[in-house]
């Protein structure tokens, strides 16, 4: 049988055309045509498939390659045949194309219901269209979000100064007593000065016991700067002992007159990280809040122990240090103490609280690595425990030398710009300026103060930041327009720590209310110019 494929007397196509020409030449050019059209086809799809490689389908196009060709060996063999009688060759290749046309057909049949369900053109730009305006909507809500974020940090940072000036005003009544002792210490000493200025002996005792009420007044004064200003959280090393004991005074004002406060020894060498001030308001919150539990009198304790490991759900385990403050107080019900760190939430009356005091003594420590942990029960007291991360560096410490106070610093041959809007400071200021030496030219304002510092050559410019109508950073601005090299001393008591730091010329210096004359001179002497 097969070898009737190979032998047998048979005649080539072209003898039953009868060798015309014209009909020959149309069946070689046309089987040629059509040979060349399939096999480039196979071509174009196998190059799509090979740059394509996303196709869902790619094998059935594989499939469609073969085929084409196949049926482009036939149209060859269909010219083959004209001249040579290789007919079971052709048969062979007629065979193959059967075969692969048959395979093609039954894989694309149930491929059918699929290919029906792909997206026309139509739907796809309907598609891109609706995909188009989810985009839009998400931009949307995004900028939305954006918004709502932004309002809610001016919010919170509105309720964080609402919180400090409520905690300044629960101090008042201490504020105002300790502001007038020390008034009283000043004013009675220069009095004594005034009464006797010949007894060199009394005066400078006179003289040292009002500049210790000064001091105390500039320590009252840094803390409520403190609390009122502006601040970032600062996180780093700070040192816990050294904190609850120079809050230790407020403390006992926040819980006067009723109540008594007892702080037991806190280790020197435990070092936490932590905002400093940030932490100081949470205490004192918590004093407040330990205060008003304690409606008939009680003793707040604060404490302090080291605890290692797994000390809280919410904590990794580790090294803290757990800062209690413990009242003898009311107490809370656990349905209290369970939303008591929810904000705006307070068990107190209506104009008597914010309820933020203790969300915020939580924001703070979890933004400094720890948690907030409360432990109490009906009539029986209240414990606060604050768990900060020991710290593994120690804190920085800024080196004062005492030694600087008894030398005499001379600004002889240097002539000072002096601008500031009160006169009694300003007086006091040009007076320290000339005791030193120095040529001192005054102005009551910003605009005459830039008027000043632009009509003569300055070794230096000493200039008030908080002033009507021009502010000393503006005077310094103007003035560096035609001197940049003049060295600028910024002069305040200004508790916003944001504009100050906006300051960003190198030739100004903060010198920050109260100081003393030697820090100002000191200040002096490193800017000045020759």
């Amino acid at each position: 049988m097969f070898a009737a494929f190979w032998s047998g007397n048979y005649s080539p196509h072209g003898y039953c055309l009868s060798w015309q020409p014209l009909l020959l030449w149309t069946h070689i050019v046309a089987d040629t045509l059509i040979a060349l059209s399939y096999f480039s086809i196979p071509i174009a799809l196998v190059a799509l498939v090979r740059s394509r490689k996303d196709l869902a389908f790619g094998w059935v196009f594989w499939c469609f390659a073969l085929f084409i060709l196949a049926c482009g060996m036939t149209h060859v063999m269909g010219v083959v045949t004209l001249f040579s009688p290789l007919y079971g060759l052709e048969a062979l290749v007629k065979l193959l194309t059967a075969a692969v046309s048959v395979l093609t057909a039954i894989l694309l049949w149930p491929l059918l219901p699929t290919l029906t369900k792909l997206p026309s053109s139509e739907k796809l730009k309907e598609a891109n269209a609706q995909l188009a305006a989810m985009v839009e909507q998400r931009d949307a809500a995004l900028a939305e979000l954006k918004s709502e974020v932004a309002q809610r940090e001016t919010v919170e940072a509105a309720l964080l100064q609402a919180q400090k000036l409520e905690a300044v005003g629960q101090l008042t009544g201490g504020i105002a007593h300790d502001f007038n002792n020390l008034l009283q210490a000043i004013a009675g000493n220069l009095e004594l000065i005034a009464r006797k200025p010949d007894d060199a002996d009394r005066v400078i005792r006179w003289t040292s016991s009002a500049l210790d009420a000064v001091e105390r007044g500039r320590q009252l004064t840094g803390q409520l700067l403190a609390f009122s200003s502006k601040q970032r959280l600062d996180v780093k090393s700070v040192r816990l002992a050294e904190l609850v004991g120079g809050m230790a005074g407020l403390v006992e004002r926040a819980v006067a007159p009723l109540g008594r406060v007892r702080i037991e020894r806190i280790d020197p060498v435990w070092n936490v990280q932590t905002d400093a001030l940030q932490l100081e308001l949470a205490v004192l919150n918590l004093a407040f809040n330990a205060r008003d539990a304690m409606p008939e009198g009680g003793v707040l304790t604060i404490s302090a122990e080291l605890r290692s490991g797994k000390v809280a759900p919410d904590l990794p385990a580790g090294d803290y240090v757990a800062l209690r403050i413990a009242d003898t107080g009311m107490g809370m019900t656990p349905e209290v103490v369970a939303r008591a760190v929810e904000p705006f939430f307070s068990t107190k009356g209506v104009g008597k609280g914010t309820g933020m005091g203790l969300s915020m003594a939580f924001g703070v420590l979890r933004q400094s690595g720890g948690t907030l942990l409360i432990d109490s029960e009906l009539g029986q007291g209240t414990t606060v425990t604050l768990l900060l991360p020991l710290a593994t560096v120690e804190p920085r410490r800024d080196v004062h030398d005492d030694s600087a106070r008894d030398e005499r610093i001379s600004l002889a041959g240097m002539t000072i710009a002096l601008v500031d809007d009160d006169a009694h400071v300003r007086a006091s200021l040009a007076e320290m300026l000339r005791s030193a030496g120095a040529v001192v030219e005054e102005a009551a304002d910003g605009a005459a103060g830039v008027a000043l510092a632009q009509s003569r050559r300055f070794a230096a410019l000493v200039v008030d930041f908080a002033m009507p109508e021009l502010s000393g950073s503006e005077v310094a601005d103007q003035v560096a327009t035609t001197d940049p090299a003049l060295p600028v001393i910024l002069i305040t008591g200004f508790a916003d720590s944001n504009k100050l730091d906006a300051i960003a010329s190198p030739n100004v210096t903060i010198l920050r209310k109260p100081f003393d004359s030697h820090e100002l001179l000191r200040k002096i002497r490193a800017v000045a110019r020759g």
